[in-house]
């Protein structure tokens, strides 16, 4: 009798798991994701990184437009981790969003499960890990949004799809790496650029023996859309293919006009569709590269990254020396004017049938206006700590909306300064109190001595204005009001401004920060709170999920992990359906047995 128990409630439970995902509007995608340290030796020299499902990189999600992704994360590393999607929007959810400002980490040997849609998007992205400077180490891989097959591209259908992880790279792993940074020291120049994981083919003697590198196996004559993503720690990488022109398509999640260009710089957090059409000679292979930007190169010539491009009736090896970076050391307007010239394609469609470029964003009237001032690195109570407006971000112990919906109170500030202040930099948990539906305009000024990559959680925004000099509000006679690409990261260079306009319609917590690693680690970041006083009924805002996690003054509330997150997740899902979905599944299984 127990056994048949026991069957009876294994059908039913999977049949109603099933059923559940078939009443559901949207499909579902379900993804397992293993977080776990394993031996590698991209550089040459075995050292500890982080995989997922016992990859180094990690795999590569594949979802399209509408879907709800639900991912069960494993933490099998020995200490608490989050995975955050930057530029996955998570529409009304930012319980989902993957940082501390938002999510109690998952305790090391927890399991716990996202679940969030990804809405009227398509695109490029990643996934990585937000804490403890783990992105050092691994756990990131790409994500990808395809179209609905009723939603045409606004090229040809590619004849392949390549995802390319590039980054800089140390071969300390990164609990060293943080142990440097709160000892108040640099982290000092990468040793080497990865491609997909891999370490530099052996273009010439400063290679070492033994690396192994990259292979993009590709067959002549045929267009593959290569989508690239700088998940690396601080430095920006120009990227190329040697002999092949690079057709910007894309960019996280926004079809680009389509312009030639013979490389692109790719700013950390950075990712980019390229159309590539295999039309050389293809009797020898080809070097891909990743050269790292605005560094001393005679120094940093070594930190290069190279895989090869492999036609199938290739009958040699790439030789001779890589295709040339940029020759703009003497013109520092040529990133300003690379980065402005990738505009929005305004004819194509993007994930709903409309063409993408209809949000005539230029005569909106700006609501807001936030100043947010980067300095370099400097000394707060005997620590190093990095700033906007003077302020480094402490996380709050207990995430803002779950203490909002907690009512705990004094877990975070909403006097975060709109305008740099002339005041003693501080360390404090201070947001910016944003208003509901408000359109807003960010200057993002960097008056550190490194270019920065800016991101912000659960949005894209357009990239409207961008040079070198001192932001005025005459600046913003340059700005583009027409066909400013979309996106959720951009780059801001060092004695620079850039200028962002976006529209706050997305309720919840949002993360502003620099992706810079070493910057956002020592506190150079902050959160939008944005509230819609009139919802009463949770319509704008999702509630915490059922299985939110607890901690700082709630840990109390939080239980032991008897089963998987995953598990418990389902199961309150099932408690939720209708009881007489419940009897059908009984009665048909019953007269099956």
């Amino acid at each position: 009798m127990a056994s048949f128990g026991l069957t009876l409630y294994s059908f039913v439970y999977i049949g109603l798991l099933f059923c559940g995902f078939c009443l559901a509007a949207d499909p579902f995608a379900n993804f397992e994701l293993d977080f776990s340290y394993i031996t590698a030796s991209p550089l040459g020299v075995p050292q500890q990184v982080i995989a997922v499902n016992g990859k180094f990189p990690g795999p590569t999600l594949n979802v399209t437009t509408n879907y709800n992704v639900v991912v069960n994360v494993k933490n099998r590393l020995d200490e608490s981790l989050l995975v955050t999607w930057p530029g996955i929007e998570m529409r009304r959810t930012s319980w989902q969003d993957g940082v501390l400002g938002t999510n109690c980490p998952i305790p090391a040997k927890w399991n716990w499960t996202y679940q969030f849609q990804v809405k009227d998007q398509i695109g490029s992205y990643y996934y990585a890990p937000s804490i403890n400077f783990q992105r050092a180490s691994g756990g990131f891989g790409g994500f990808i949004i395809t179209n609905r097959k009723v939603i045409s591209l606004p090229f040809n259908t590619p004849d392949g799809d390549i995802v390319i992880t590039i980054g800089d790279w140390y071969t300390r792993n990164h609990k060293e790496l943080r142990a440097s940074l709160d000892a108040g020291k640099e982290l000092g120049m990468p040793d080497g650029v990865l491609i997909n994981g891999k370490g530099p083919f052996q273009y010439n003697s400063s290679v070492p023996d033994g690396i192994e590198h990259e292979t993009l196996n590709v067959d002549p004559g045929k267009t593959y859309r290569i989508r690239v993503v700088n998940v690396g720690i601080s430095t920006c990488l120009n990227f190329r293919i040697q002999s092949h022109t690079l057709v910007l398509a894309e960019t996280e999640g926004h079809y680009t006009s389509q312009q030639n260009y013979s490389s692109l710089d790719i700013h950390v957090g950075q990712s980019y569709s390229f159309l590539v059409t295999m039309d050389q000679n293809g009797t020898s292979d080809y070097y891909v590269v990743a050269s790292a930007r605005f560094v001393n190169q005679s120094e940093w010539n070594q930190v290069t990254g190279v895989a090869i491009l492999h036609y199938s009736n290739s009958k040699s090896r790439a030789a001779g020396p890589l295709p040339d970076p940029p020759n703009d050391s003497n013109d520092n307007s040529f990133a300003v004017n690379q980065a402005m010239s990738i505009r929005m394609n305004n004819t194509a469609s993007g994930a709903r049938p409309n063409p993408q470029g209809s949000f005539r964003y230029g005569s909106i009237n700006v609501t807001d206006v936030y100043v947010l001032k980067s300095v370099p690195p400097v000394m707060i109570n005997g620590k190093k700590r990095a700033t906007f407006n003077g302020i480094s971000f402490v996380n709050p112990e207990t995430p803002v909306r779950l203490a909002d919906n907690y009512k705990v109170k004094g877990s975070y500030k909403l006097d975060f300064p709109n305008m740099p202040l002339d005041r003693p930099p501080t360390m404090d948990r201070s947001l910016i109190n944003a208003t509901y539906k408000a359109f807003v305009e960010i200057v993002l000024e960097n008056n550190d001595t490194v270019v920065q990559s800016f991101h912000m959680d659960g949005y894209s925004f357009f990239v409207v204005g961008m040079a070198y000099g001192e932001w005025t509000e005459n600046s913003r006679g340059s700005y583009n009001r027409w066909d400013a690409v979309a996106r959720s990261t951009t780059q801001v260079f060092p004695g620079g401004w850039t200028a962002i306009l976006v529209y706050l319609d997305n309720a919840g917590a949002w993360n502003l920060r620099a992706v810079n690693l070493d910057r956002w680690y020592l506190g150079q970041e902050t959160y939008m709170r944005i509230i819609n006083p009139e919802d009463d009924g949770q319509k704008t805002e999702m509630p915490p999920p059922g299985n939110v996690l607890f901690c700082g003054a709630l840990a109390h509330f939080q239980k032991p992990q008897r089963i998987s997150a995953s598990d418990a997740l389902r199961i309150e899902g099932l408690l939720k359906l209708k009881s007489k979905i419940l009897v059908v599944f009984v009665v048909v299984i019953y007269m099956m047995i």
